[in-house]
């Protein structure tokens, strides 16, 4: 995994703006700590931040390859999953290689295929592609969006990255939110529409899209979205195929050229990675598998049975590492720490985020990276078979709204009167608009219309802000992660499943349980859904109540002219008064005062100007 950027303009002297290359590079840093370099060809330059994973000598970029009369140079963040069936095929048809690196199989699947190469990758990954001949810049990004590419044009030119931060640390690129921006913060966050930047002008490529870029015209066009069509597996074909397509999505994923771990939570998910993993090993005669989990001081002492998370992860991460036999080892996260490490969250996201959620995992991933580079988590399997209790909750399922915030009350208490008075009509067409793209079949009963409404909805937007949680906070560490169930077969079938096999037994995540049934323990294959854990300690709570009132008392705040501080006060005096969450499962009193940490924090350090 690496960090790229470029910059394309016709008129530029590259030159002349050393410093400014150097200093978006030195944003990617942390994502690609290994080694760094430069490609320079007016009207181009490429940067590149290297994590060494495959091929760790000879996978040097930007790399540059000839084919013919063609001389084409790409930038590369990702992994290839399919590289050696790639090869061969290209092999076959005529091609060479000088290296074991998936990036030049992408390099000369583009240079043999052109735009069309990506229909061949299976992958995570975002990359840009400077073809002399052809005097364009392609850039593409994987089908499910794990990988991030942000961009912004301007008149004559064109700037992109994996981060925010280094698109903004070219002056071209204003610091700016207008009312759309806003939106996406204080009625949306830690949600984001796809595609936007919430800085103003900055776009991203969304997931499954590839664009050309001239100098003059910028031509984008997805090559993968979701498609209706019949399931035609029984559900015993359905168990087998599930079994099948999970595990060798995971195997293809524990390819690398480094030692690697799992992370384990003693949930379905993660549980079953590691099982794969494990056996793995064992195959190939390996070490056994080395797995984490993580925890809080006290948490055994603080906490509190919930709908969303009813039983702790100790006693079934036990079990599991039994099962398997890993090397297991527990990460536990100081409180203090939490807090402290919420503003670091934010400088690796950009942007205000999960909260807590995304400074433990980013003190987690810290913590790992002192061993391990590379890593499985179990990610996005809940949004594709139906994992979550808004899958089965029919109130809440049929209710017209986005189901992990379905009321804005929560957010416009702590709003001034008046402050985005087009707020509620934004929110809503977004939803709109996701329900009303969805494919579906005229076969579809109201029931099944809504569960692939549902799927396009958890896809399409909470997924990706657990995506986008998964590669910031990892990356700032220098830790690759990678996420078996974000394979793209995998989602072309849980999407076409009947909610009837996907949810076999009446339980969430049916299908699944029963693939794995036999093979994982049945305490693990029958426990009920559990979230990635949240801190019960309260002084959490405290830490971060002390600081926002801090943050509301003053006047150079530009949040004393944006939120209303009786709203603020009555959820520090009144935490459990909260009838539902801000955003998600775990997104209460504690974490709401965090987002304003994180808010507060983000305008700092940016100098975030507002333009409405």
């Amino acid at each position: 995994m690496c960090g790229i950027a470029g910059w394309y303009d016709k008129n530029l002297d590259f030159r002349e703006v050393g410093d400014i290359l150097s200093e978006m590079s030195m944003t990617l840093q942390k994502r690609g700590p290994d080694s760094a370099d430069a490609f320079i060809q007016d009207p181009i330059a490429l940067l590149h931040r290297r994590l060494a994973v495959i091929d760790v000598e000879n996978g040097i970029q930007p790399m540059s390859k000839r084919m013919g009369e063609r001389q084409c140079t790409i930038v590369y963040n990702g992994e290839l999953y399919n590289t050696s069936e790639l090869r061969e095929e290209l092999r076959s048809r005529g091609c060479s290689f000088a290296t074991k690196s998936d990036t030049e199989v992408v390099l000369t699947a583009y240079l043999y295929w052109g735009e069309y190469c990506v229909s061949k990758l299976n992958g995570i990954f975002a990359f840009a592609v400077w073809d002399e001949k052809e005097h364009r810049l392609f850039m593409a990004r994987d089908r499910i969006g794990v990988k991030p590419f942000f961009f912004f044009r301007y008149e004559s030119g064109l700037i992109f990255g994996s981060e925010l931060k280094t698109l903004l640390k070219n002056p071209l690129v204003p610091k700016r939110v207008n009312e759309q921006g806003l939106s996406e913060l204080f009625l949306i966050g830690p949600g984001r529409t796809l595609g936007q930047g919430v800085f103003e002008g900055i776009e991203e490529l969304l997931p499954g899209e590839y664009a050309l870029y001239d100098g003059e015209s910028l031509i984008r066009k997805r090559y993968f979205k979701l498609i209706a069509h019949e399931h035609e597996d029984d559900i015993k074909h359905s168990i087998v195929n599930v079994r099948e397509l999970l595990c060798d999505s995971i195997e293809r994923q524990l390819v690398s050229d480094v030692p690697l771990f799992t992370f384990l939570s003693g949930g379905l998910d993660s549980s079953i990675i590691s099982y794969v993993a494990a056996e793995h090993n064992k195959r190939k005669g390996l070490p056994p598998i080395d797995t984490y989990s993580v925890d809080y001081t006290d948490n055994n002492k603080y906490f509190q049975k919930s709908l969303f998370q009813p039983t702790p992860d100790s006693e079934f991460i036990h079990i599991m590492v039994n099962a398997i036999g890993s090397e297991h080892h527990s990460v536990t996260i100081d409180n203090y720490d939490l807090y402290k490490a919420l503003t670091e969250a934010a400088d690796a996201r950009d942007l205000p985020g999960m909260v807590d959620v995304d400074s433990s995992l980013l003190l987690f991933c810290r913590e790992i990276k002192k061993d391990f580079t590379v890593g499985l988590s179990g990610e996005c399997a809940d949004e594709l078979f139906g994992g979550y209790p808004w899958y089965h909750n029919k109130d809440i399922l049929f209710e017209d709204t986005f189901p992990w915030s379905h009321s804005l009350d929560i957010r416009r208490s702590v709003l001034k009167q008046g402050f985005l008075p087009h707020g509620e009509e934004y929110v809503r067409q977004r939803y709109l608009d996701t329900c009303s793209q969805t494919p579906k079949l005229k076969t579809d009963s109201k029931l099944e219309a809504r569960m692939r409404e549902m799927f396009s909805l958890n896809f399409h937007w909470f997924m990706q802000t657990l995506l986008d949680r998964k590669d910031r906070m990892s990356m700032y560490s220098g830790l690759e992660v990678r996420v078996p169930f974000c394979d793209y077969r995998i989602v072309d079938y849980a999407y076409n499943m009947p909610w009837k096999i996907k949810a076999l037994g009446g339980r969430e995540k049916g299908i699944v349980r029963a693939a794995f049934r036999g093979m994982l323990p049945d305490s693990i294959i029958d426990r009920k859904k559990s979230p990635y854990p949240k801190t019960h300690n309260p002084l959490y709570f405290e830490l971060c109540a002390n600081k926002v009132r801090e943050i509301m008392n003053d006047s150079s705040s530009v949040l004393s002219e944006i939120l209303d501080k009786r709203g603020v006060e009555a959820i520090i005096k009144n935490p459990d008064q909260i009838s539902s969450p801000w955003y998600g499962q775990l997104m209460r009193a504690p974490q709401i005062l965090a987002y304003i940490i994180q808010l507060d924090h983000w305008f700092r350090k940016y100098h975030v100007s507002i333009s409405c």
